[in-house]
């Protein structure tokens, strides 16, 4: 049945991959339509997590912001999908880059990155535009689809234009593997980690975990630490931010890069609320007795 609906969805897929950029945003306005007026997706889960991240805000004002996010959310999913034929150049268009003299750096100084993101703006057209620069050799991390054939056309997307991947389980022993060369490996790290195991501390108003990962990785490997956020300027268009987080990352406290990435992300996410993913369930745990932060 996997197979099948693989086969089934392949043509489809394609065709939306292969439209012009001004038809891709016209289905995106479909799209919303179905998604955000008919089917209400999620809708219940975007409006909790609105109220609670922004109470000062008027009901209006969170109305807003949800209507936005769906047409941003809408206009993702069909922009995720073109990745899978967008050329270079038009990458580089459509995603400029502010800062890239701070990659340059660590790479005349012959030091790989580490880079921390968030759901916010288009991560994926982001992944592909860096490693476009010429510079370090971009790494991104994937969980693995159940769908074996859904993985394959995934990771092929994300790698087509020279990227190259780690699953989550491998990060670290492929991190190692690579360290002879220049890497940049990029982190989404505003993911829902299990309770026990992650770092607590307040975002967005409210109590929540948040992946340890990349501060102990760049302790562990002496990889510095970028934060990159993915602003949208105006649709189809985005700006790519690279900016020094901890160039030591041994000589921070524990759970201080941790608190630096949650911390610029929150900001990100007030000022251009719209572009996170509030699809997300990113509440749904309690902090242990235990975990204080």
């Amino acid at each position: 049945m996997s197979a099948l609906a693989y086969y089934l969805a392949l043509p489809v897929i394609y065709a939306i991959a292969l439209l012009p950029f001004p038809l891709l945003y016209l289905l995106s306005d479909v799209v919303f339509a179905l998604l955000y007026h008919v089917i209400g997706y999620r809708r219940d889960v975007v409006r909790t997590n609105l109220r609670n991240s922004f109470p000062e805000k008027s009901e209006s004002e969170r109305r807003a912001i949800e209507r936005d996010f769906y047409r941003w959310f809408c206009d993702l999913v069909l922009e995720t999908v073109k990745t899978l034929t967008i050329t270079p150049a038009q990458l580089k268009k459509r995603v400029a880059i502010e800062g890239e003299d701070v990659v340059k750096k660590y790479f005349d100084a012959d030091r790989s990155i580490i880079g921390v993101m968030g759901h916010w703006g288009n991560w994926e057209l982001g992944a592909a535009r860096a490693g476009l620069t010429g510079l370090h050799r971009m790494f991104v991390i994937y969980r693995p689809l159940h769908n074996k054939h859904f993985d394959r056309l995934v990771l092929h997307m994300r790698t087509r234009l020279g990227n190259g991947s780690y699953t989550m389980q491998e990060t670290v022993k492929g991190m190692m593997k690579n360290k002879d060369i220049l890497t940049s490996t990029g982190f989404i790290a505003d993911q829902t980690p299990p309770p026990d195991r992650a770092y607590w501390t307040t975002f967005l108003n409210q109590d929540t975990p948040v992946f340890e990962g990349p501060e102990k990785i760049a302790k562990k490997l002496d990889q510095p630490v970028i934060y990159v956020g993915i602003d949208r300027v105006r649709r189809g268009y985005y700006v790519m931010r690279f900016e020094d987080l901890a160039p030591d990352p041994r000589s921070t406290g524990e759970g201080g890069i941790t608190e630096l990435h949650t911390r610029r992300l929150e900001e990100d996410i007030r000022r251009h609320p719209s572009i996170w993913l509030w699809t997300h369930r990113r509440w749904k745990h309690h902090r242990p007795n235990s975990k204080v932060s």
